[in-house]
């Protein structure tokens, strides 16, 4: 099996993205809430995205697109992806990896379920690529999932796109001379998390446990939260040492220092949030005090802006 650059996404993902675009701009703006269009923008701006190829340690390569970031580890056993970026960025995604090499994918782990993770599950699966995952990415793929958080409900994915085996909490994968260790976190970003280190390398994907220098998105509606967010950041500061390379869920490629100011931005938002939700502030006072302003310039212009972070712990506590 090879990987073909020239495929376009199937006409079921273009049906889907452009649905939901075409949902977008039809609504009126007055009665549109921000998070009614993220879905619809996220497929969007991931087709046309630029993925930046940034070579690692050993065997293993990183991929930074406009979707989650993909671990590449290469080697006699094919490559084995760790997450698959949004269905948009198909064909992107498909011209980075085969400027690697020609080898074709024959293992992908999903850190947790989420779609700008999940979304090469079915091409890369109907290509000869077996699919591991924590038990809950599977519940949630296979059913309607709703997310109010986005006000969007994703629909069951096919049968080609459910990971092919599960694994409850911790879990080993040998490939291409490399031990990946796969550790389920407490319900945190949501209720299907889970790590991967590459021990050999001493490389730690942290999927969406970790956001690099962006607010990250906290989905209550599967299981996740802002304390358990900060609790997953602890557990990683816990396992990263200062040697480590650490693979984020979104933005650049960091190390421990990164993790720490994560910690550290989370904890001082919440702390700020929460004292104002005590005093009676609603969800609106406590926005327009701006508890995150010393970090929304840098930290606010990703998938998740201010306001909408705010929200979310206010949400939390």
């Amino acid at each position: 099996m090879t990987i073909r650059t020239s495929r376009e996404p199937s006409r079921r993902d273009f049906l889907i993205s452009a649905s939901l675009a075409a949902a977008a701009s039809l609504a009126p703006k007055s009665l549109l809430a921000e998070e009614d269009v993220l879905v619809a923008s996220a497929f969007k701006e991931a087709a046309t995205a630029k993925i930046t190829v940034q070579k690692l340690r050993r065997n293993i390569t990183v991929l930074l697109g406009a979707g989650g970031n993909i671990a590449v580890l290469t080697g006699p056993d094919g490559k084995l992806l760790v997450d698959a970026e949004i269905v948009t960025a198909r064909p992107n995604v498909a011209a980075a990896l085969t400027g690697i090499n020609a080898d074709p994918v024959k293992q992908l782990i999903n850190t947790h379920w989420h779609f700008d993770h999940t979304g090469g599950n079915a091409w890369l699966q109907e290509g000869g690529a077996s699919i591991l995952a924590q038990e809950n990415t599977r519940k949630h793929l296979l059913v309607d999932t709703r997310v109010e958080g986005w006000h969007y409900t994703f629909p069951a994915v096919p049968a080609v796109a459910i990971p092919s085996t599960v694994f409850k909490e911790d879990h080993t994968v040998h490939a291409n001379d490399s031990t990946l260790v796969l550790k389920h976190y407490l319900p945190a970003h949501t209720d299907s998390d889970i790590s991967v280190h590459f021990t050999e390398a001493d490389i730690f994907h942290t999927g969406d446990t970790f956001w690099n220098r962006n607010y990250p998105f906290l989905d209550y509606s599967t299981g996740g939260s802002i304390d358990g967010t900060i609790r997953a950041t602890e557990a990683n500061l816990a396992k990263v040492t200062e040697k480590m390379i650490v693979i984020p869920g979104h933005g650049d490629v960091g190390g421990k220092a990164d993790l720490v100011l994560f910690r550290d931005v989370l904890v001082e938002i919440r702390e700020k949030v929460a004292a104002l939700k005590k005093k009676g502030m609603s969800v609106e006072e406590v926005i327009a005090a701006k508890p995150s302003a010393r970090t929304d310039e840098q930290w606010g212009q990703g998938f998740i802006n201010p306001r909408r972070f705010l929200t979310l712990v206010y949400q939390g506590v």
